[in-house]
Order: C-alpha cells, then sequence, then structure tokens
C-alpha cells in the first residue's frame, strides 16, 4: 500500500512539476495546458486518498491564478 501510495504522490509532483516549469517559462499557453493534463491526476490523488480534498482545490487554485498573472 505504502509503495502505491508514494508511487501516486511521485507522479503528481511530476505533472505540478511540468506547470511549475511552463509558469517560469512564461508561455501562458503551456502553463494552461500542463494544468489541465494534471487537474485529473491530482482529483484522481484524492479519491485514492493520497491527498485531501481541501490541499489539492488550493494547489490547483494557487496554480491558476498564477497563469492567469502571466498575461498582465
Amino acid at each position: 500500500r505504502n509503495e502505491v501510495n508514494s508511487v501516486r504522490k511521485n507522479r503528481i509532483k511530476g505533472y505540478l512539476k511540468k506547470v511549475e516549469a511552463a509558469i517560469a517559462s512564461g508561455n501562458r499557453a503551456s502553463a494552461n495546458q500542463a494544468l489541465k493534463d494534471a487537474q485529473p491526476e491530482i482529483m484522481r490523488g484524492v479519491s485514492k486518498g493520497v491527498l485531501k480534498l481541501t490541499t489539492a482545490s488550493r494547489k490547483i487554485s494557487r496554480l491558476s491564478s498564477r497563469i492567469k498573472q502571466l498575461a498582465a
């Protein structure tokens, strides 16, 4: 169980790193696409019990607000 959960966590972290890299590059379109790809994986982690819903929602919200700031 521990091994399966750690694989899930690492997979989610990988998706989050892709979003962070896209935000750092300053490309809003690629950042949006990366977040769109990451959201289902994050929510799958919630349904499997790896993350809490509030934690996942907070991460998604903060990333999307940072992507919105790229336009400004």
